[in-house]
């Protein structure tokens, strides 16, 4: 059975660091592209930076040089370093697990955790 543990959300200033973690079981990480999506209140999910299986990362445009993707195999953990975060920022963040084989894909996503920047 496949989980995604997210966790490190929580209530932050602006301009302040937040990291969160994803811990997957069930699965066999290494092969996986992990990701991070959130979703703030009345709009839906967006991408915000994968880590590919083959090392590669990816974010989207709004969090190339503050956010950072980063995970290790080993551990079947992927983080995001979020830096000066911006009440834009709030929403929940979740992380996703996915593996496409002969054109099949396997998504797992987490239960979110909530990130709120707010002075």
């Amino acid at each position: 059975q496949v989980s995604l543990v997210e966790s490190g959300g929580g209530l932050v200033q602006p301009g302040e660091s937040l990291r969160l973690s994803c811990a997957a079981s069930g699965i066999a990480f290494s092969i996986y592209d992990m990701g991070w999506y959130r979703q703030a209140p009345g709009k839906q999910r967006e991408l915000v930076a994968i880590a590919s299986s083959g090392g590669s990362t990816h974010y989207a445009d709004s969090m190339k040089g503050r956010f950072t993707i980063s995970r290790n195999n080993a551990k079947s953990t992927v983080w995001l370093q979020m830096n000066s975060l911006e009440p834009e920022d709030t929403a929940v963040y979740y992380c996703n697990a996915e593996y496409t084989f002969l054109g099949q894909t396997s998504t797992s996503w987490g239960q979110g955790t909530q990130v709120t920047v707010s002075s």
